[in-house]
């Protein structure tokens, strides 16, 4: 077999592909053999039917045909590997010469991943916040905590801010009722966000049983982003009280004895998920500054066939909730004027991922990245804790679902993306340099080497009566990474 390729468009190739004849007798053989087993001619046995028949019968095109059906995905593959190219999709094939007995040729039109020249990664520099404090966010955890176990006592006097109310909302507009805009026995906390502007400022002031009007822009309903009058009557003015952060409040709400046992549990293990949140944030600036660094066009094709998976789920989503995208927009946050707006988004965004993920691609071949095993296992470990399941589970589920191919790309783009972090230049917003190491890469490190160990000894489980389980240790660093996984 020989081939040669032509460069059709910087991501389109046509591939000229010559098999000899001598290579399409087995196919050939077969499709006699499958013919000759399904048809029934009179005078020979099923199965023992000569070829010379089944040609007279048949005709020579129709198993020619079958044999080559047969020999074209192999020679296409040995193609494409020959000249080191890399299809997006599935090829256009065409048979553009057959001599029986001489020579096949066909062709093969495919877009492929553009070659480019890798930009200068060193170039890129970004700002994210500042890492949170862990005490910061142990404070804003126990005043959750608070919040949980607060109480309420009715009171005569005028709200205030901080007061919990209980309150009748009627919309309207040009003195007629809005359709959904009336609600009854609305719980809110003065000075909380998530209702209509304008409401918080009515309500400080209104004793029970007081009312007023403000004009505001509708969050919802059918009338959604429309003016109206708002009337909003007090049925309740509450005052919270919040439980004193001591020793006998701990006991009540923890397993802990004192407040500080009670922080230091909340405190274990985030300033990794804190480290996290960061990192991420790194991650994705830096990938979408190298993005916009790398030039070179998406394949049309492949764009166009992605535009169209997203879009068919959405649409099979929107179903099965019984909504229409306008109805979803109307009733969600989404920032879209209209249904035109969103799918342009749609494609936009669809454009991006897919460059994003041909430039980390053709960084990880440029730097002839590779997938270890150990690697392999530290990521199921990642995904057991992303999904509160075990290794083996996400294993056994690797393999059935055939998982393994897309999964290695998807260490060997982290493994690219890595690349390009440490290359640019991360700093916070008050100038200090950012760790881009992994936060959880010790855990998911020792968690790996506890597995490998436990693998090897298991062969010998006769020894292991008076002494530690490797397994166990195992478990408890996947417990840990399980536990902080949560806490994000």
């Amino acid at each position: 077999m020989s081939s040669t390729v032509e460069q059709l468009s910087p991501s389109k190739v046509k591939l000229v592909i010559e098999v000899p004849f001598s290579e399409l007798e087995p196919h050939l053989r077969k499709a006699y053999k499958e013919i000759a087993e399904q048809v029934s001619i009179p005078g020979f046995r099923k199965g023992k039917v000569p070829p010379a028949i089944i040609d007279q019968r048949f005709g020579r095109g129709t198993v020619l045909q079958e044999a080559i059906n047969a020999a074209l995905p192999n020679a296409y593959g040995q193609a494409v590997s020959e000249q080191g190219l890399n299809p997006l999709g599935n090829p256009e094939i065409d048979v553009t010469k057959l001599e029986d007995g001489e020579v096949i040729e066909f062709t093969a039109e495919v877009e492929v991943r553009p070659t480019f020249d890798l930009p200068d990664f060193s170039a890129i520099a970004v700002e994210v916040k500042p890492q949170a404090s862990v005490d910061d966010e142990v404070d804003a955890r126990i005043e959750v905590m608070r919040k949980r176990f607060a109480t309420t006592t009715d009171t005569d006097r005028a709200a205030k801010e901080g007061d919990q109310v209980v309150i009748d909302l009627l919309a309207s507009q040009d003195g007629e009722p809005v359709e959904d805009g009336t609600a009854e026995g609305v719980t809110h906390i003065v000075g909380e966000p998530g209702m209509v502007d304008g409401l918080d400022e009515a309500i400080v002031g209104l004793k029970a049983g007081d009312s007023a009007t403000f004009s505001t822009e509708l969050a919802g309903g059918t009338a959604k982003g429309e003016k109206a009058d708002i009337q909003v009557t007090v049925q309740k003015v509450q005052e919270i009280e919040l439980p004193d952060v001591d020793d006998e409040w701990a006991q009540l709400v923890s397993e802990f004895d004192t407040v500080e046992e009670m922080r230091a549990d909340l405190a274990n293990g985030l300033d990794r998920v804190l480290a996290m949140d960061q990192l991420s944030d790194a991650r994705d600036k830096v990938l979408e500054a190298a993005v916009e660094l790398a030039d070179f066009e998406v394949p049309e094709k492949a764009l166009a066939d992605e535009i169209e998976a997203r879009t068919e789920s959405i649409t099979q989503q929107l179903g099965r909730a019984q909504l229409t995208l306008a109805q979803y927009l109307e009733q969600s946050d989404e920032p879209f004027a209209d249904e035109d707006a969103f799918w342009a988004d749609l494609a936009e965004k669809t454009a991006t991922s897919i460059k994003a993920q041909l430039l980390l691609d053709t960084i990880a071949d440029d730097r002839e990245l590779s997938v270890e095993q150990h690697e392999l296992t530290e990521l199921l470990i990642r995904k057991a804790a992303q999904n509160n399941s075990t290794p083996e589970a996400e294993a056994q589920h690797m393999m059935e679902h055939n998982h393994l191919p897309e999964w290695m790309g998807e260490i060997r783009r982290n493994k690219a993306l890595n690349v390009v972090l440490e290359a640019a230049t991360v700093t916070d917003t008050d100038g200090e340099p950012v760790d881009v190491k992994d936060p959880y890469a010790d855990l998911i490190a020792a968690a790996t080497a506890a597995a490998q160990v436990a693998d090897e000894s298991g062969a010998d489980e006769s020894d292991a009566d008076d002494a530690t389980d490797p397994a166990d240790s195992t478990e408890v660093v996947e417990a840990e990474v399980v536990a902080e996984a949560d806490s994000e």
